[in-house]
C-alpha cells in the first residue's frame, strides 16, 4: 500500500497532510512565541485491557510537565498537554486504526511540537509513517518492538528519512534475546513452547525470542498463536500439558494473557512460564491475581529503578500527586518527557524557533541524566542503553496482592551475548 501513488517519494496521503502541516509550522512558532505556550501531546490505550499500565505511564509524563511548569515552564514558554486514548472497546485493547486518528489530530495542530507515548508497538506502527512526514517526533517509554526503528523498515515507518520514533526503553531485539538467556542459564531448561498473541509486539518478541532459544539448543516443542478475544485456551494448553516442557514463554499483552495465566494455573499449574513486559505490571497483575500469575517470571526493557533509594523523592511525589504507586515504565514516560522539555529548552536556548522540527533535532542529539542514568540516542532513535530485568511475581502477604511493587520480585539484569 505505501508503496502506490508516491509523490516526491512519499504516499501521496502522506504527502498531503505534510504540505497541510509545513504550512503551519511558522504559525505555532508565531503564536507559540506570542502566548508563550507550546504543547506535548501524550497518546495511550487509556481504555481496554492495558489501561492499568497505560495509566501509570500518563502519570510519569503529566508529573515532568507539571513539575516544569511549575518552575515556570521551559524558556519561558508554558507547557500544556494534549491527551488521546488509543484504546477502543471494541478492540478490549490498544486500537492501531485510533491511535492513527490520534495521530493525525495532533499533527493537525501546529503548537504541537512532540509527543510521548505509544505504550504499545501495534499502535507505533500505525503512527510512525504519519509522525514521520510531519516531522513530529514521538518517545516511547514502552514500545520496544525493533522494526519501527530499524533502517531496514525506513520506507515503511519513517518515509521522510529522519528518526521521529525515540525510546526511553531497549528493543525487543534485546528484551526477547535476554530473557531466553536468562532462562537458559538461571532456569536451566532444556525445552520450551512458545505463543504469542497476534500482536506487533507480542509476535515481535516471541521470535526474537525463539530465535535465541534454538541458538543456545533450547528444543522449541511448538509455536501457537492467540486469538485475544477469545475466551478458551485449553485446547492449547492440553496440548502444552501432553508435550511436557520445562517452560512456556509467551509473547503478548494483557488482553490474552490475563486469561491465559488464569487457565494455565488450572491445566500446567508446576511448568516454568514467563513473558515480557506484556506481563509485567499492574494489568496482567490485577486482571489475572494471584494464584494465576504466581512464579510468573516477567521482563522489562530498562533498569529496575522503582526500589532503588536514589529515586525515593520521586516515588513519593508520584504517590503524593496520583495516589498512586509507580512502576518502572512510569519511570520511563517521566525520562521521555524530560528529553522533550530539555530539547525545547535547547532550541528556544539557540534562538531557534520552537518547531517540531527543531525540536526533532534537539531530541536527537541528547545526551540527558535522567532518573534512569544518562539518555541518549543513535541514529535510528533508539536508546544506548540496552538493559533488561527481570521479575517472578511471587505472593508477598505482607502487601496488597496488586501492589506492583512488592508482588514482583526483581530477580536481576538478564544476561547479554550472543
Amino acid at each position: 500500500m505505501l508503496q502506490r501513488r508516491m509523490l516526491g517519494g512519499w504516499p501521496r496521503r502522506l504527502a498531503v497532510a505534510a504540505l497541510a502541516v509545513s504550512a503551519g509550522v511558522g504559525l505555532a512558532t508565531r503564536t507559540g512565541a506570542a502566548d508563550k505556550v507550546v504543547k506535548i501531546g501524550i497518546t495511550l490505550p487509556l481504555t481496554g485491557a492495558d489501561a492499568e499500565d497505560a495509566t501509570l505511564i500518563k502519570y510519569g509524563a503529566l508529573l515532568a510537565i507539571e513539575e516544569a511548569n511549575a518552575k515556570g515552564g521551559v524558556a519561558g514558554y508554558k507547557i500544556e498537554t494534549v491527551i488521546y486514548d488509543s484504546g477502543t472497546a471494541t478492540a478490549g485493547q490498544y486500537d492501531p486504526a485510533q491511535a492513527a486518528t490520534n495521530t493525525k489530530k495532533l499533527v493537525s495542530d501546529p503548537l504541537v511540537v512532540a509527543n510521548v507515548g505509544p505504550q504499545m508497538s501495534g499502535e507505533g506502527k500505525a503512527m510512525a509513517p504519519i509522525l514521520s512526514v510531519a516531522d513530529l517526533a514521538t518517545i516511547t517509554p514502552s514500545s520496544t518492538n525493533p522494526d519501527i526503528t530499524n533502517p531496514a523498515f525506513a520506507g515503511q515507518f519513517k518515509p521522510k528519512g529522519r528518526a521521529i520514533y525515540f525510546r526511553t526503553v531497549t528493543t525487543d531485539a534485546f528484551q526477547g534475546p535476554n530473557m531466553a538467556n536468562y532462562m537458559a542459564a538461571a532456569l536451566k531448561i532444556k525445552s520450551v513452547y512458545v505463543l504469542d498473541d497476534s500482536g506487533a509486539y507480542g509476535v515481535g518478541i516471541a521470535d526474537a525470542y525463539q530465535r535465541q532459544a534454538e541458538k543456545l539448543g533450547i528444543k522449541v516443542l511448538g509455536r501457537d498463536q492467540l486469538n485475544p478475544k477469545e475466551a478458551d485456551y485449553t485446547t492449547i494448553l492440553t496440548k502444552i500439558k501432553a508435550l511436557k516442557p520445562d517452560a512456556l514463554y509467551y509473547g503478548g499483552v494483557a488482553q490474552a494473557g490475563v486469561k491465559l495465566a488464569k487457565q494455565a494455573h488450572d491445566v500446567i499449574p508446576d511448568m516454568i512460564k514467563a513473558g515480557g513486559d506484556g506481563v509485567h505490571g499492574g494489568s496482567f497483575l490485577k486482571g489475572a491475581g494471584f494464584p494465576a500469575v504466581d512464579g510468573w517470571y516477567a521482563t522489562t526493557a530498562s533498569p529496575h529503578l522503582v526500589e532503588d533509594p536514589a529515586v525515593a523523592d520521586w516515588v513519593k511525589r508520584f504517590q503524593t500527586r496520583f495516589k498512586a504507586l509507580p512502576d518502572d515504565y512510569a519511570i520511563t514516560a517521566y525520562d521521555g518527557a524530560l528529553v522533550i522539555l530539555d530539547a525545547i529548552k535547547r532550541v528556544a536556548e539557540s534562538g531557534k524557533e520552537i518547531n517540531r522540527s527543531n525540536v526533532r533535532d534537539a531530541m536527537q542529539t541528547t545526551k540527558l541524566k535522567t532518573l534512569q542514568g544518562e539518555v541518549s540516542f543513535d541514529q535510528n532513535g533508539d536508546m544506548l542503553s540496552k538493559v533488561v530485568s527481570v521479575f517472578q511475581y511471587r505472593h508477598d502477604p505482607k502487601y496488597p496482592d496488586d501492589d506492583i511493587i512488592h508482588q514482583q520480585k526483581y530477580e536481576g539484569t538478564a544476561p547479554e551475548g550472543s
